[in-house]
């Protein structure tokens, strides 16, 4: 069943799954829907098993997720797939972002590989995207995506935040991702920019 066939909104007290096993994801969601009513259980507190993303999209991620812990559970799931784009890499590492930190998560080891493959590339410029699915258990679907860009920075920065937070600094900031506060982070964020769209496009008011 398409969007267009059968659009549909949460309701404030409904309760549903973000499908994901990051911990830094579900905060962020957390503190982002908090005044939303909307309540989130995570894929991780339920043991759901992460399915295999094998799209070469963003889109196409989101959506494997969302419909995978939808169809387990019986409740709408909400998934996001984000990444960070680096412009001299060509858009790279995106989809791939979370492959380049390896089997064991290693993000100082992909962000070194970053900035040894950009090398003295003078074009700094990347941007963080991400696209949020929503999905029912008849397998509708919704897509919202947020974008935030700025400048690669190195060496890494920071203490705060998760993945290549250290490395990134947002347009008008001086500093990095991993420097703002959590409640910086998320007013100019991708996720917060994207979350922003599915409380406008996806909630009861």
């Amino acid at each position: 069943m398409s969007e267009a066939e059968a659009p549909r909104r949460l309701h404030p007290g409904q309760r549903i799954v973000l499908a994901s096993h990051n911990k830094g994801k579900l905060v962020e969601f957390q503190a982002l829907l908090a005044g939303s009513g909307i309540e989130i259980v995570s894929a991780a507190d339920l043991a759901l098993p992460e399915p295999e993303e094998t799209a070469d999209s963003f889109e196409g991620n989101a959506a494997i997720k969302a419909l995978a812990a939808s169809e387990a559970t019986g409740l709408p799931a909400l998934s996001d797939d984000s990444g960070f784009c680096v412009s001299a890499l060509n858009g790279r590492p995106g989809v791939y972002s979370a492959r380049w930190a390896g089997p064991g998560g290693d993000m100082m080891h992909a962000m070194q590989r970053v900035h040894d493959e950009m090398g003295a590339h003078e074009d700094r410029s990347a941007a963080f995207v991400a696209v949020l699915c929503l999905a029912w258990p008849d397998g509708t679907t919704r897509f919202v995506e947020g974008r935030c860009s700025g400048q690669v920075c190195w060496p890494p920065r920071g203490d705060k935040g998760h993945g290549y937070d250290p490395i990134f600094v947002p347009e008008g900031e001086r500093r990095s991702f991993a420097e703002l506060s959590a409640d910086e982070k998320n007013a100019t964020s991708h996720r917060g920019r994207a979350l922003a769209r599915f409380l406008e496009s996806c909630v009861a008011p």
